[in-house]
């Protein structure tokens, strides 16, 4: 069946991105290996390295980027499920190190459900694990981030375009992770808020999404609470910090965004009616774009 011209551009302006976590003691950041497929500019990928004090992006042509199932080499940059191997020199940035990543915690089936079917989203998201070991070094620019038995969160989008509003967040705890995303879903002429959301507790994994009957019961000052027959779970920002991210609009990296990548949370998870956690932490992880 020929696609017409209008499917073709979409086709084409495409964001392939990998968002690694990792955590410990006080120390966290994140990595962001992606590559862009825009129409205008063609094939070209980046890393972006956030820390709790900045963010930092390296832009690379195409022939400097691969992808091979589970692993993506940019530059001297490899990713994947074994870890993270850095040698990046560019233009006063000095990134060098290996993290080492054992213990996976893969999700039952994947996240999107059934939505991971339908054709032209306009973002699909992953998740490849919600809390596995890091262990190694990295130096960014002559500072440590040292990692003995660390804890480490990947996840990963495809996506034409980030939802115009959207809140996400991830958080480890002692004894399990949990990671929420609710945002605006545009489909077939319409829109509705996506859910989508995991608890790992105790070796449990709780799953609270919108093709389970999940939805927003609150959407406001820095709030998410979702619920879900008998499971609600309760995120709240209190401290809005961040660093600019770019992100996808049409593939291209126009916009910005904020992430806090360590802040100051509250989480509530609660089965029917019974409260099963109720803490705050200040190494929680948040990107809230509503009412902006």
């Amino acid at each position: 069946m020929n696609r017409s011209r209008a499917e073709i551009t979409l086709l084409r302006n495409l964001f392939y991105g990998w968002y690694f976590k990792c955590q410990y003691d006080t120390q966290t950041f994140a990595i962001i290996p992606s590559i862009h497929q825009e129409e205008e500019k063609g094939r070209t990928c980046s890393i972006q390295i956030i820390t709790d004090t900045e963010v930092q992006k390296i832009s690379f042509p195409s022939e400097r980027c691969c992808k091979r199932r589970r692993n993506l080499w940019i530059g001297k940059n490899q990713f994947g499920q074994k870890g993270v191997w850095l040698n990046i020199d560019e233009g006063g940035l000095k990134i060098k190190g290996v993290l080492k990543f054992s213990q996976m915690s893969p999700l039952k089936y994947n996240i999107m459900g059934l939505f991971a079917c339908i054709p032209f989203m306009e973002c699909r998201h992953q998740v490849w694990s919600m809390r596995h070991l890091v262990n190694g070094k990295i130096t960014i620019n002559k500072k440590k981030y040292i990692f003995s038995d660390g804890l480490g969160y990947w996840e990963g989008d495809e996506v034409y375009s980030f939802p115009h509003e959207y809140a996400w967040t991830q958080c480890f705890f002692q004894d399990g992770s949990l990671m929420l995303a609710v945002a605006d879903i545009p489909m077939f002429g319409i829109h509705f808020t996506g859910i989508i959301g995991v608890v790992l507790w105790k070796g449990k994994e709780y799953r609270i999404a919108t093709y389970l009957g999940a939805r927003a019961a609150e959407i406001k000052n820095r709030t998410v609470k979702v619920v879900q027959r008998g499971l609600k779970l309760e995120a709240k920002l209190l401290e809005d910090i961040g660093y600019k991210l770019q992100a996808p609009v049409n593939g291209s990296m126009v916009r910005h965004i904020r992430e806090s990548v360590t802040c100051h949370a509250q989480y509530k998870f609660m089965k029917s009616g019974r409260t099963l956690f109720d803490f705050e932490t200040k190494a929680a992880s948040f990107e809230y774009e509503y009412g902006k």
